[in-house]
């Protein structure tokens, strides 16, 4: 019984020097690429860009711990950030003290709506969200996403926005506002990640962090950001201090906290599970939704806003090599002597670079061959992903998940009855 709650009980005493050194290979290079991400995804979620860092500390510890996927790296995600801001933008002002506070009783409140599904053993929850609802959704909010960064991309003046109609209408209207230097940096670091990412080696590139080296050492030395060019400033030194969650408008985000719980473990879960095939061994559905209740929980304690499994990050872990979760607690170690020692030197980050960071990372998540072969092969499921992709788009990301619930649900009766 208690292997199945604290799964490290299992894996540890096997555990060999070899296991060690891929580990540790696989956990700095997450660590290494974590760092920009986590600025650039607090800054989506309308977070300082600090509070990145404090995701993706803590809730990696406790997964290490709970968690039943070998290569899973939690921490903060593109799309997730996205509907904390989506979510958040309508009750609170970005940024604010009040906007902080409901961001991390976010997390908290998602992670008490997981750990009570994997208490119930309701693992079977992967059923409803299908791969056509999750390829329409997740296809939208990159856009929705990518879309988001324009204005940090090259200086034009537009608010932030669930809606792609809004933000293209703003952006033309605006369009002459743009800052030179700015849209030159985010530019040419959308080209140099291209480039370098097609670079093979038997070692990951640090790609991101390149990037920032590269763009903070080039804001500073021709000190461009008294040309206009927006910088990420002072961020605070320190590990995330331990708070209670304040609890007032609970209610209020009841409806954002469930659809972050099910688009959470829908990531987790699903990227897991191919990496679990890949390699031969078993996740639980049920561990999984309860591992990263638990990290979510205490995680909103040290100041962490919602947190699951990264596509990306975990792809990147398994190909440097990670063979067990203690690769996640070399990682958030990583993390956590970036934020005692080395937070001065990103003063000078261009949010530009972030925003090329967000863009590139994102636009991987838009899926154009499942749409094509559904079209051709299955009809209703194409619908399903058109429904599920142009409410998300035109009308809200949370009514587009929400919608693609809803008829997945009917689709799966009318199918059992027919």
């Amino acid at each position: 019984m208690l292997k199945n709650l604290l799964p490290i009980i299992s894996w540890l005493p096997e555990y060999k020097t070899a296991n060690f050194w891929a580990d540790l290979q696989a956990g700095l290079t997450i660590g290494v690429m974590l760092i920009p991400q986590g600025m650039a995804y607090a800054m989506i979620a309308g977070l300082p860009v600090e509070y990145g860092l404090y995701a993706a500390l803590l809730p990696q510890i406790i997964y290490t711990v709970t968690g039943t996927s070998r290569q899973l790296a939690v921490g903060p995600v593109a799309m997730d950030s996205l509907l904390v801001a989506a979510g958040l933008s309508a009750i609170a002002t970005i940024g604010s003290s009040s906007y902080i506070s409901l961001a991390i009783l976010l997390a908290f409140m998602m992670g008490c709506m997981l750990l009570f599904l994997g208490i119930m053993r309701a693992g079977f929850l992967v059923k409803i969200l299908t791969k056509p609802i999750i390829s329409g959704f997740t296809s939208a909010a990159a856009i929705i996403i990518a879309a988001n960064q324009i204005s940090n991309l090259s200086g034009i003046p537009i608010e932030r926005n669930t809606q792609i109609q809004n933000i293209a209408v703003e952006g033309l209207n605006s369009i002459n506002q743009f800052n030179q230097p700015t849209i030159l940096i985010g530019l040419v670091t959308v080209v140099l990640i291209g480039l370098l990412s097609k670079i093979k080696t038997k070692i990951k590139i640090p790609v991101a962090l390149i990037t920032v080296i590269l763009g903070t050492i080039c804001v500073k030395w021709f000190g461009l950001n008294l040309e206009g060019v927006k910088i990420v400033g002072k961020i605070p030194s320190g590990l995330p201090s331990f708070g209670i969650p304040n609890f007032d408008n609970t209610l209020k985000l009841l409806p954002i906290a469930f659809t972050l719980a099910m688009i959470a473990f829908m990531e987790a879960y699903s990227v897991s599970k191919a990496l679990s095939e890949k390699h031969g061994y078993e996740i639980d559905p049920n561990q999984e939704l309860r591992a990263l209740g638990i990290a979510n929980i205490i995680g909103s304690f040290f100041q962490s806003y919602p947190t699951t499994g990264g596509f990306s990050r975990t792809a990147v872990n398994d190909q440097a090599g990670a063979s067990t979760p203690l690769a996640s607690l070399f990682a958030a170690s990583l993390i956590a002597l970036t934020l005692l020692f080395f937070t001065p030197l990103f003063y000078h980050l261009p949010l530009a670079v972030l925003a090329a960071i967000i863009i590139t990372a994102v636009l991987s998540l838009f899926d154009v061959k499942l749409p094509i072969k559904l079209w051709k092969n299955n009809r209703i499921e194409s619908l399903l992903l058109i429904a599920t992709f142009c409410t998300t788009l035109f009308v809200g990301m949370v009514e587009g998940i929400s919608l693609g619930i809803l008829v997945s649900i009917v689709h799966i009766i009318y199918r059992r009855k027919s």
